[in-house]
């Protein structure tokens, strides 16, 4: 490994951090014989393809291929290069690590546990120079103890607090949600880093100063947005004096994202996962009042219109999602365009309207605890819902182009659940006959309009399915790049046979690149103590392809078993074929496939025993 890190660093953060709870606070995980499976946050998953095994603390994706430890789950989850992994998740398991700053031309390092962290002298934010998520996150995490702290202070933040009260909020949400206040001042947070000594690129970035030097927000009531895994990575201002628009947000940043982005998920996960279902409102406030009272599974679309990573992400927590618009025009419409979203993410939706003149925040102190949970209760069916907007629409529409708008939006959402696999084929044949009936048109025209919309969202899966396709692994070609292969995947497997191989080869004899990477790693590890588990090999490799190239030789090394038999193999192979390019006389055309048929009829049955990755 490079010499950033010290390795015991490296290992005290893995071990501290159990890749099953690691993992399971992005997807929700099954237990599954010996391993825990989840739907991948790699790719477009519908069926559980990611298998996690706590004994080895590995993933592995059968899907996409990603695969790896906790470092290159986090690397590829949260977009970090390996130090801010490492640094992400030290932070999660409360080990104080520090990134001194260096001089030009030299590394920097780590310190070990019990080093003081840099955000600890002061409240001082630690200097960048790139866009870090981390940095970002810890001045987040600054300002939102700062808009707290404003909150709390006896003059300034009455008005806010009277606000609060006014809203029904208790004091135990407001602590819980990180609710806090922006005051009237345009640079109160500038003032507050400026004397921490804290780089205004930095607040830039976190989108919490714009121009010249003034505040994002101003005297706004504020809401305090998290991951799900606690991370502060963005804001939601109420404003307190009407001035501007009633809410904002913070910019898009390497964080902070709306369109794939929840308010709550963090506080809801574990009950979302519990109970199977997600609860979906709009705003900030009717999330809060809803835990308030006890309905804990509820998450808000920070105001904006529910999307397709909305979706994705609820369907890795949640078997259904229950959906709670407002009763006006703006309400219903934003409600249909999200069911649509949740069709094609082949999510189990249903839909329930808060009572005409209310939103859920007002409905919820109203009801209280057992009215919300009626409401839900009573919440309809996708397609119950799209049918009676239809007879509505078709019925209260004197135009031809509205009548057939509403029809071809019934039969758009049917299409999309069918393709989805939502809709059995004796239910499609109940809704064609009641479009027939309510139009006039046979039912064979509409079967083969369907069919139509059908075939073109097949097309567009396809084309989304290969623009998502990740890129194959070149493990080289012939005779000698099988065998190497084969050396990695036996040593991966049984790592006590490395004195086997290291009396006939090196790692300079692995001329694939990427095997020639991994040979290093291994054999150097291997050489300190040959009996290194698979985690300590991950643990030094800071490439999430090297990770995902490791986790797939060890285990398709682990289901050929044969362990000595194949290395014996393997090893002549390479001892002939290194003969052979002395003299110039190796075939470079040779199959590889060939090469394995006979090498395993040479050492014994392949054991195609299914063992998963145990």
């Amino acid at each position: 490994m490079a010499g950033m890190f010290d390795n015991s660093i490296v290992l005290e953060v893995q071990r501290a951090n159990d890749i099953v709870d690691v993992i399971g606070e992005h997807v929700s995980l099954k237990r599954k014989g010996r391993e825990m499976v989840g739907l991948c946050p790699f790719h477009d998953d519908h069926r559980p393809s990611m298998n996690v095994n706590n004994v080895k603390q590995i993933f592995k994706c059968f899907s996409c291929g990603a695969g790896g430890d906790i470092f290159k789950f986090v690397q590829m989850r949260e977009n970090l290069t390996f130090p801010q992994a490492i640094e992400r998740l030290a932070e999660r398991a409360g080990i104080r690590i520090e990134r001194r700053q260096r001089a030009k031309g030299k590394r920097q390092k780590y310190t070990p546990t019990g080093a003081e962290p840099a955000e600890d002298r002061q409240g001082a934010i630690e200097q960048v120079e790139d866009v870090d998520p981390n940095r970002l996150a810890k001045a987040n995490a600054w300002a939102a103890e700062r808009f707290r702290k404003n909150l709390d202070d006896e003059k300034m933040g009455k008005y806010a607090r009277d606000y609060i009260a006014d809203r029904q909020i208790d004091a135990e949400s407001v602590k819980k949600w990180k609710i806090g206040l922006a005051v009237g001042s345009q640079d109160d947070l500038v003032k507050a880093a400026k004397a921490r000594k804290a780089p205004m690129k930095l607040l830039e970035q976190a989108g919490l100063v714009v121009g010249q030097g003034r505040d994002k927000f101003v005297n706004r009531l504020m809401f305090t947005i998290t991951d799900v895994t606690g991370r502060v990575i963005g804001f939601g201002g109420r404003t307190l004096d009407e001035n501007g628009a009633k809410y904002i947000n913070s910019p898009a940043t390497v964080l902070f994202d709306k369109s794939n982005s929840l308010y709550g998920l963090e506080q809801a996960r574990h009950e979302i996962v519990s109970t199977g279902t997600a609860v979906v409102v709009e705003g900030y406030t009717d999330c809060i009042m809803a835990h308030q009272v006890g309905c804990c599974n509820v998450v808000a679309a920070l105001g904006t219109s529910f999307t397709a990573g909305h979706a994705r992400m609820l369907r890795r927590y949640a078997k259904r999602v229950v959906l709670i618009f407002d009763s006006d025009v703006a309400g219903v419409e934003a409600a249909n365009r999200a069911l649509d979203v949740c069709l094609a993410q082949r999510i189990d939706i249903k839909i329930a309207s808060v009572p005409e003149g209310k939103d859920p925040c007002d409905f919820i102190l109203a009801a209280g605890k057992a009215g919300f949970q009626q409401l839900l209760d009573e919440a309809v069916d996708v397609f119950q819902f799209k049918w009676d907007r239809l007879k509505e629409k078709f019925h209260g529409d004197d135009t031809l182009a509205g009548k057939r708008a509403a029809v071809e939006e019934y039969i758009q959402a049917i299409a999309t659940g069918l393709h989805a696999g939502e809709v059995p084929a004796l239910d499609c044949g109940l809704r064609v006959n009641q479009i027939s009936r309510i139009i006039g048109l046979d039912a064979k025209q509409i079967n083969a309009e369907l069919n139509k919309r059908i075939r073109q969202a097949q097309r567009s899966a396809g084309y989304d399915r290969n623009n998502r396709q990740v890129q194959s692994i070149d493990y080289g070609q012939g005779v000698f790049a099988a065998a190497q292969r084969e050396v990695l995947e036996v040593l991966l497997n049984e790592p006590g046979l490395y004195e086997t191989a290291m009396q006939k080869i090196t790692a300079d004899a692995f001329d694939v690149p990427i095997l020639g990477q991994i040979a290093t790693i291994l054999f150097e590890t291997l050489s300190a103590d040959v009996e290194t588990p698979l985690r300590k090999v991950l643990a030094r490799i800071e490439s999430v392809e090297l990770g995902n190239c490791l986790t797939e030789l060890a285990q398709a090394g682990q289901e050929k078993g044969n362990f000595e038999s194949r290395l014996t193999g393997a090893l002549d192979a390479i001892e002939r074929c290194q003969a052979q390019k002395q003299i110039g006389a190796i075939e470079s055309t040779e199959d590889q496939s060939e090469y394995l048929r006979r090498l395993y009829d040479n050492t014994g049955k392949r054991n195609s025993r299914n063992v998963g990755m145990v």
